[in-house]
């Protein structure tokens, strides 16, 4: 899958409050927390930019399914299936 963002930009430092039991269990159980709050953040952030997108083309991607439905598909005549 092709990264929606630079997978080389540089790391940064930031602050974060977190419960504190679930910091000592994970402590405990030696996840790595950055790692994972990097993958939670970036699944976030690509279903944000999904769904922004599909509404931003909603009105195109209507306009492109009623063609769709009323004259179908140009493939239409060459398909065996």
């Amino acid at each position: 899958m092709q990264a929606y963002y630079k997978t080389d930009a540089p790391k940064k430092p930031v602050n974060l409050t977190l419960n504190s039991d679930l910091l000592k269990m994970s402590k405990d159980l030696g996840l790595n927390l950055s790692g994972l709050a990097e993958e939670a953040i970036a699944k976030a952030v690509r279903t944000r930019l999904e769904e922004n997108w599909l509404k931003e083309n909603a009105e195109a991607i209507l306009a492109y399914n009623k063609r769709v439905e009323s004259l179908g598909v140009f493939s239409d005549g060459l398909r065996n299936f």
